[in-house]
């Protein structure tokens, strides 16, 4: 009983999904006294705002890349917001977005909590610790698992070879939250690319849905078609006149997107948060002038990397982005 006293305190405040109209107003006036502060990442925010609007309000699509820790904070609906509205289009991420997006999107609340919290304490309480994000366990593998394999039998009915930019859209089209980044997705007709889905609850849930239909012998196998979405992505990066880059964060969702954006010459403006540094050699550390050097970053596009926490900085500048647009 103690426990359970324990565990419903630490799930006390629930993690609330931002929209644009939250943020734009205040966007604007932070970034007015940051342009006049002088020093010191206060310039790189301003910068890439104004980069970022000069790519948009100039006609250029705007290409976001991030992993799913994001889409554990309120940040989720943001970027949701932001594609519904036109701000983003090409969407480039990890496995893991379908996770929360999905667990989060059919009513599974995640709560606010702290790193400092004790994990073994925590594995007895029934919880995982994402950060300072709190995920009680019955709120994450098990209803992600449910929803895809509950998708899997009615698709594999259809055809057997799914590529995951088609189980983005099948997934949002079946998730009613329209602050679901998959639901976004859907409603707009974007394509979302995810090149390493298998490592996720997700794509684990793939697994174990063709384990299941080994033992039946009327159940269809599901193929994961990964090839198909390379050739969707290296038809958008030719096809676009003027691209922007957006990248939250490194790993294969940044490398995936400036890795296909060589291919056309490079990115034509280009804006990377990180907190992450460069003198270990990492990409996710690698400032966007490295990739000037791969051709993945043409040398005469406008480009900066904004040191910092993607969940303080990004609000800045999407907020400012959709004041200047005027759609907040």
């Amino acid at each position: 009983m103690e426990k359970e006293k324990i565990r419903a305190s630490l799930l006390g405040e629930a993690v609330e999904d931002l929209r644009l109209a939250d943020v734009s107003e205040c966007s604007v006036k932070v970034l007015k006294s940051y342009r006049r502060l002088g020093g010191f990442s206060a310039r790189y925010i301003v910068e890439a705002a104004e980069l970022l609007w000069e790519a948009y309000s100039g006609g250029g699509r705007i290409a976001v890349a991030f992993p799913a820790n994001l889409v554990a904070t309120g940040l989720r609906g943001l970027i949701a917001d932001s594609i519904r509205r036109g701000l983003l289009d090409l969407v480039v991420t990890t496995g893991g977005t379908f996770d929360h997006d999905i667990a989060r999107g059919t009513g599974h609340k995640y709560y606010v909590g702290r790193f400092e919290i004790d994990d073994v304490f925590l594995k007895e309480l029934g919880i995982h610790r994402l950060g300072n994000i709190l995920i009680p366990v019955e709120n994450y593998g098990p209803p992600i698992e449910r929803f895809t394999h509950e998708m899997l039998e009615e698709l594999s009915a259809l055809k057997s070879s799914w590529s995951p930019s088609e189980l983005a859209v099948e997934s949002g089209k079946r998730l009613r939250d329209e602050l679901s980044i998959l639901r976004a997705v859907y409603e707009k007709g974007r394509l979302l690319v995810s090149p390493g889905v298998l490592d996720s609850a997700f794509g684990t849930a793939i697994v174990t849905f063709n384990d299941k239909a080994r033992a039946s012998s009327t159940a269809r196998f599901v193929e994961l078609d990964l090839i198909s979405d390379e050739r969707r992505i290296a038809d958008y990066m030719y096809e676009a006149e003027k691209l922007a880059g957006l990248m939250l964060g490194g790993g294969i969702s940044k490398h995936h997107l400036i890795w296909w954006a060589q291919f056309r010459g490079g990115l034509d403006y280009a804006v990377q948060i990180t907190s992450t540094p460069e003198w270990d050699g990492s990409l996710s550390g690698a400032r966007t002038r490295e990739a000037v050097s791969w051709g993945k970053i043409k040398p005469e596009a406008r480009h900066v990397t904004v040191p910092g926490d993607v969940t303080v900085i990004l609000p800045l500048i999407l907020g400012y982005l959709a004041h200047e647009a005027g759609i907040a």
